[in-house]
């Protein structure tokens, strides 16, 4: 039996998310979500790791009221109950109190056999919550996780992959691996589990839940960096047109490369 936490987010489901000018900060609120791509194959692995030992999964996030429907998507793919840390105090957090709160609410649920997390999100793209949760956690710690083993004795073969290396370690319970991607086919959400759980209610954590209670760990007060400056890219539409014989086009876009030192 092996008690697993899965770590997710609900991140933008558009490119064109509203900044806050003064803070830098993306306005979630109103904004269409849906489930970081990443964390599908963390939540997929979770459930393949409980049919084959047994267990108990549990989905975790962070963030407003309406990344509950990111969570019930893992839901129905499988999962067996959801969190959600949901609080103004905790607006504005970065990497460093996103783990602060993430771990606090690991421990207001219950230290797992294993936690995993995707390998980044596709909002923040840093690729560090993971690690520094760990660390907050005082728990051992694997990132670029691509198959897990029993490997007896309470610990887990963990197999990582490396830009020009593969690595397996055998690390005790509990510990933390961020997955990597196409580690796995994530299943589809079942229809049949969306009206069993129609009326279920996701379990919402607020600071007054958490041990540390203390409003300056969390939020902008607890984070270590801040954005300096915030502006929208600027979109070129210049285009040029090339007409003649194809030998001619393909000349005249040549050049037009290698003017621009493309080529």
């Amino acid at each position: 039996m092996i008690k697993i936490i899965v770590c997710m987010k609900q991140v933008p489901g558009t490119n064109k998310v509203a900044l806050d000018p003064v803070t830098g900060n993306m306005k979630r609120d109103g904004t269409r979500g849906k489930l970081n791509p990443f964390d599908l194959f963390a939540v997929e692995e979770a459930l393949q790791l409980r049919e084959k030992f047994g267990g108990h999964v549990t989905v975790l996030s962070m963030g407003p009221l309406q990344a509950e429907s990111s969570l019930k998507e893992a839901l129905y793919m499988g999962a067996d109950e959801a969190y959600l840390v949901s609080d103004r105090a905790l607006g504005g957090s970065d990497v460093l109190a996103t783990s602060k709160a993430l771990s606090e609410a690991v421990k207001a649920i219950g230290m797992p056999d294993l936690i995993l997390c995707g390998k980044q999100t596709t909002d923040g793209d840093t690729a560090q919550v993971g690690p520094e949760m760990a660390e907050m956690l005082g728990i051992p710690h694997v990132s670029n996780a691509t198959a897990f083993a029993d490997g007896g004795e309470g610990a887990m073969l963990v197999t990582t992959t490396l830009e020009r290396s593969e690595c397996t370690y055998s690390i005790k319970l509990p510990f933390l691996a961020s997955v990597e991607k196409d580690m796995n086919m994530p299943r589809l959400p079942s229809y049949k589990r969306m009206k069993a759980l129609s009326e279920y209610e996701v379990n919402v954590l607020s600071l007054a839940d958490l041990q540390d209670k203390d409003p300056q760990h969390y939020g902008t007060n607890g984070s270590a960096t801040s954005v300096e400056r915030v502006f929208a890219p600027e979109h070129d539409k210049e285009r040029s047109f090339f007409r003649g014989t194809a030998r001619e086009a393909a000349e005249a876009l040549s050049g037009l490369l290698a003017k621009e030192k493309i080529i």
